[in-house]
């Protein structure tokens, strides 16, 4: 599963006027402490914050980055998506799948 940020930015939020390095950097390390949390699980992200490790590889695409969906995915992970999900992955129990459910319906409209 995915999900997309709202993009209606206004330009009266003071993150826009953020510098993009100062962005960067802090974009850098919450995916380096993905990759060093493997216990929190996409879906328990997902159920929590409506959004995952996935979910961030589809927005770096959205923003510009030339790889498909599997090389954004490894590039968020660490590793292949693949070697990721089997190292890694938990089966979602039925409770998780419900709080995901409901979390996304936080998002705006957007999932």
């Amino acid at each position: 599963m995915s999900c997309s940020e709202n993009t209606i930015a206004d330009a009266a939020d003071p993150l826009e006027a953020l510098d993009d390095r100062i962005a960067a950097q802090a974009f850098r390390r919450l995916v380096r402490h993905l990759r060093h949390r493997h216990d929190a699980q996409n879906i328990e992200l997902m159920g929590l914050a409506g959004f995952c490790r996935n979910c961030l590889a589809d927005w770096i695409r959205d923003a510009g980055f030339d790889g498909d969906k599997e090389a954004a995915r490894a590039l968020i992970h660490g590793m292949p998506s693949a070697e990721w999900k089997q190292r890694f992955h938990r089966e979602a129990t039925e409770e998780q799948l419900a709080r995901m459910a409901e979390s996304l319906k936080l998002n705006g409209g957007t999932h």
